[in-house]
């Protein structure tokens, strides 16, 4: 049984207390980033994000305008420890992670930081998400270049200083070395499994929320592209 299943039906409670989705203090929407990337036509980008279990990190992805392909992986570790059976272990450094691809001239990288802290995860959850616990489902932006950083650690600033969640923001802002497909039954598997128990709860409204917070941005997702 996948970690996610079976930690899922040890903790529904943990579920419903901690909850999978990240709760503006004021419930107002979370405020888009004071600095971002300028849209431009050009080559596509790619952004990497850790926000607990991959599955539900994706489904959101996936269903964002300007996003031209995603992939479950890991980052954080190494090469030789890249496989669920080693990271499972929490002793390979790894956060399961999302690849993003993206139209930059479709959408921004703050664009898509503000979907991330607003709709993907918690980001006041710290080495958790939800019943998911250990340092792979921790919070991370792996930046791929040094204007990536810098709006990360802008927004994350700002969203503090804003008092915007009623606890600190714990997300690391980390170089990224490397970031390792998952092996292929994780993929889409929020896609393929829509009646597990454990989507429907933890995943299935993460979805319902960026097609509520960001129609714009919302597109319907029925495989890959």
């Amino acid at each position: 049984m996948h970690r996610c299943l079976r930690l899922f039906a040890l903790s529904l409670l943990t579920v419903a207390l901690a909850g999978c989705t990240a709760q503006a203090a004021s419930g107002a929407p979370v405020p888009p980033p004071k600095m971002d990337a300028t849209p431009a036509a050009g080559a596509q980008q790619t952004a990497v994000f850790a926000g607990g279990c991959f599955w539900g990190t994706q489904s959101v992805f996936e269903r964002v305008r300007g996003v031209v392909d995603t992939a479950a992986g890991y980052a954080g570790g190494s090469a030789s420890t890249a496989t669920y059976n080693q990271v499972t272990t929490e002793t390979t450094g790894h956060a399961e992670s999302v690849k993003v691809v993206y139209d930059p001239s479709q959408i921004t990288y703050g664009q898509l930081l503000r979907i991330f802290f607003s709709v993907a995860h918690d980001p006041t959850q710290l080495n958790r998400q939800g019943p998911d616990v250990g340092p792979s489902y921790r919070s991370v932006i792996f930046y791929a270049n040094d204007e990536q950083k810098r709006i990360a650690t802008d927004y994350i600033a700002q969203l503090d200083a804003a008092k915007v969640f009623s606890k600190p923001i714990v997300t690391q802002v980390t170089p990224l070395k490397g970031f390792y497909r998952a092996e292929e039954y994780h993929q889409d598997y929020a896609l393929r499994n829509p009646d597990n128990p454990y989507i429907q709860i933890c995943d299935r409204p993460k979805v319902e929320t960026l097609k509520k917070e960001f129609p714009d941005l919302f597109v319907r997702y029925t495989g890959k592209k």
